[in-house]
């Protein structure tokens, strides 16, 4: 009786690591196809897209080029200041024209920037990656005429994380967050309370970490009813940045349209000219 007990405690224990361990493991290798979610799909010419925009090329320190699209400043009164996009997760710069053009007739130029991988670009997204194309956004933009102090850094959603990071390394005139999570851990936690999130990410993206004992000016924008970053999490890096100049919060979801829109445009213009 003895040993064929054993023998069912033996599979069962098979039975739970099949269960439990394999999809683990799986989730391991294949968490960035979690995270990002790039269209790939080459974008037309940036002059055919937004009237006056023209290409620039970023080069990565680990040897990538990737292509952006340069924006100068329209409108009748120039800032004298530039905006670097730094994406969320998803989609290409193509499909951020809009906000863009919104930006450029407020009086800022524009840096629309794809990380690698999407948009046409070589390599494969992760948080080192982004980092390194980053930093080859500001050197195009100082290339361009604007070095970070007439920069302001604008992170969206994923690109909060970018930005954040991007700040502490080269500080500019100051930064805009649109839908910050505290650290990507949070988020996944949120949406997978069942799995040891914490523990099996490897692109972390701490945005307070990095903000912490910045002096860098900051505006939080986010939607009231957040269902991709929790609103309570962009509220906490609000609360914590230590020096928030303003919030703004909007009554829409994280990728309704009105969070590429005018009020959040408002929001950088506004900052954009408090540096004058």
């Amino acid at each position: 009786m003895i040993i064929p007990t054993r023998r069912r405690l033996v599979r069962s224990l098979l039975v739970v690591l099949v269960i439990g361990v394999v999809p683990v493991g799986m989730l391991w290798a294949l968490q960035r196809q979690l995270i990002y979610f790039p269209d790939a799909r080459p974008v037309p010419p940036a002059a055919y897209a937004i009237e006056g925009a023209r290409d620039v090329t970023l080069r990565t320190a680990d040897g990538l080029e990737l292509n952006a699209w340069f924006i100068p400043a329209a409108g009748t009164e120039d800032t004298a200041m530039a905006v670097l996009v730094a994406p969320g997760n998803g989609g290409n710069r193509a499909g951020r024209a809009r906000f863009a053009e919104e930006l450029s007739s407020r009086g800022m130029a524009v840096l629309l920037m794809d990380y690698r991988g999407y948009g046409g670009n070589p390599g494969t997204p992760s948080e080192e990656g982004l980092a390194a194309d980053a930093d080859a956004a500001v050197d195009a933009l100082a290339e361009q005429g604007y070095p970070p102090h007439q920069t302001i850094y604008f992170g969206e959603s994923l690109g909060s994380g970018v930005v954040a990071a991007l700040q502490a390394r080269h500080p500019p005139a100051g930064v805009v967050l649109r839908s910050p999570f505290t650290e990507l851990a949070d988020v996944g936690a949120h949406h997978y309370p069942w799995l040891p999130v914490r523990a099996l990410l490897r692109d972390q993206f701490p945005v307070l970490d990095h903000l912490a004992g910045s002096d860098v000016p900051v505006t939080v924008i986010y939607g009231d009813r957040d269902s991709v970053v929790p609103t309570e999490l962009s509220a906490r890096v609000a609360d914590e940045a230590p020096a928030l100049v303003e919030r703004v919060v909007l009554h829409a979801d994280h990728n309704e349209p009105v969070m590429f829109g005018p009020q959040v445009a408002a929001a950088v213009e506004r900052m954009a000219r408090s540096m004058g």
